[in-house]
């Protein structure tokens, strides 16, 4: 049975996006030529309250690929993969083709 984190409050579970290391043909390409630290969002929190009780959705959603911090996040292993919870305000946008 597969396990399935949902996170609390108004963290994100992101999976790592490994960039590749060599082309399709087969060229080695340099560390700094792949040094985008992203993520694709597995799951979200339903958002936090502010004083008043108000909910405060997240501004992502399942599916989003984001830019993450270089430093941060806490480190969960399910299973054999390795994601990464961080806090909502903590990414810093996402991306799009």
């Amino acid at each position: 049975m597969a396990k399935r984190l949902i996170p609390f409050f108004n963290r994100v579970l992101i999976e790592k996006i490994v960039p590749p290391s060599k082309t399709t043909a087969g060229i080695l390409l340099p560390e700094s030529s792949t040094k985008l630290n992203s993520g694709k969002v597995v799951a979200v929190g339903p958002g936090a309250r502010d004083r008043n009780g108000n909910l405060i959705p997240v501004s992502v959603k399942e599916g989003d690929t984001v830019l993450l911090p270089e430093y941060g996040g806490t480190s969960v292993k399910l299973g054999e993969k390795e994601f990464h919870l961080f806090r909502d305000e903590d990414l810093l946008g996402t991306l799009h083709d």
